[in-house]
């Protein structure tokens, strides 16, 4: 599964560098780095929406507070 997250200017001032260490943090504790590849990417076109992530070419929106639950609901249900 590929994970994209925008670091792109805007992403980057709404915290997309908590948001890849808390999806890095959420891939250890779950041991599924053999299946999860990050990525990151610039400006996504989609600056309103926050940090922009991408799971293939499904976007979402992501904050610092919302990324164990977008790991949660998204992300493993995704994986397994």
């Amino acid at each position: 599964m590929l994970i994209t997250i925008c670091i792109g200017s805007s992403c980057h001032l709404k915290g997309s560098r908590s948001v890849i260490q808390g999806l890095e943090k959420k891939i250890r504790e779950n041991n599924l780095a053999s299946k999860i590849e990050l990525n990151g990417s610039f400006c996504t076109g989609e600056c309103e929406k926050g940090v922009c992530v991408k799971i293939d070419e499904e976007l979402f929106s992501v904050s610092p507070e919302t990324v164990d639950r977008f790991f949660e609901e998204e992300v493993l249900r995704r994986v397994h």
